[in-house]
C-alpha cells in the first residue's frame, strides 16, 4: 500500500504573521477556515509540491518554533537562495557538510559553498520562519534509483 505524506503540521505563535510570512514565500494558500471556539487552520502548499503545510490556532499543543529538520528539495540551490533572499527571508549561505552524506544538526561540520562536484543531495542552506521553525533546502539533481 503506498503511503503519501500529505500534511506537516507547525506550531506559530501568530497565524496572520505566519500566513504571510509563507504566502511571500509563493506559497499556494489552499485554506484558511476558523471554528467557533477559537480554532483556526490555515494550510499553505510550497509550489510544485504534493505535501502541505497546516498551522494555526488549536491544531498542535507543541511550542511554536519548535520544529526543525523540514526539508524543501530543489534542483539549483542557487537560485533557490536568490529566490528567498529577494523575498526578504535571512536565509543561510550555501553549505555542504564535511562528511558528505548528510547535513549534521545545527551548524556542526558546515563547510561553504555548494558540495564538491555539486553532487546531487548535497548542497543546502537553511532559514526559519519567524517563530524559528527550522527549514533546511536541499538541492537534488538526480534522484537515486527507486526515488
Amino acid at each position: 500500500m503506498d503511503m503519501k505524506l500529505e500534511v506537516v503540521v507547525i506550531p506559530v505563535a501568530d497565524v496572520d504573521r505566519a500566513k504571510s510570512f509563507y504566502s511571500g514565500l509563493g506559497w499556494r494558500l489552499d485554506a484558511d477556515v476558523a471554528g467557533d471556539d477559537g480554532f483556526r487552520v490555515v494550510q499553505v502548499t510550497p509550489p510544485g509540491s504534493p505535501c502541505s503545510v497546516i498551522f494555526g490556532d488549536g491544531v498542535s499543543t507543541a511550542a511554536p518554533g519548535s520544529v526543525e529538520g523540514l526539508h524543501l528539495v530543489v534542483s539549483d540551490i542557487e537560485a533557490a537562495r536568490a529566490d528567498l533572499a529577494g523575498n526578504g527571508v535571512a536565509v543561510s549561505e550555501i553549505f555542504h557538510d564535511a562528511g558528505g552524506v548528510f547535513h549534521h544538526a545545527g551548524t556542526k561540520a558546515r563547510l561553504p559553498g555548494t558540495a564538491p562536484e555539486r553532487a546531487s543531495y548535497g548542497s543546502f542552506l537553511s532559514f526559519t520562519d519567524p517563530d524559528g521553525n527550522g527549514w533546511t533546502v536541499q538541492e537534488i539533481t538526480e534522484r537515486l534509483p527507486g526515488r
